[in-house]
């Protein structure tokens, strides 16, 4: 493992859920990874790790559950396009 994965796993800890039976543990890790990330409480790269999916993977996905990849309001993209 290179350092900033090691560095990044050493800042994480272990819990234990119980869920339903139906609901896998790979997906309870993306619902979760999903709404850390959408409330910004991890970043994109930590989100991706959390949930066994690469960077690209979970940007699609957040895409098709209606997420924002970026948070810049309409406003704030109107004054930098006038800006520009």
């Amino acid at each position: 493992m290179n350092y900033i994965h090691e560095l990044w796993r050493t800042r994480m800890k272990k819990i234990t859920l119980e869920v339903p039976m139906e609901i896998t543990e790979n997906e309870a890790r993306l619902y979760l990874a999903m709404k850390l990330f959408e409330e910004g409480k991890i970043s994109l790269g930590q989100a991706s790790n959390l949930s066994g999916y690469s960077k690209r993977a979970f940007v699609e996905i957040l895409g098709k559950h209606g997420i924002a990849v970026f948070d810049y309001s309409p406003e704030d993209l109107e004054k930098d396009l006038q800006n520009a």
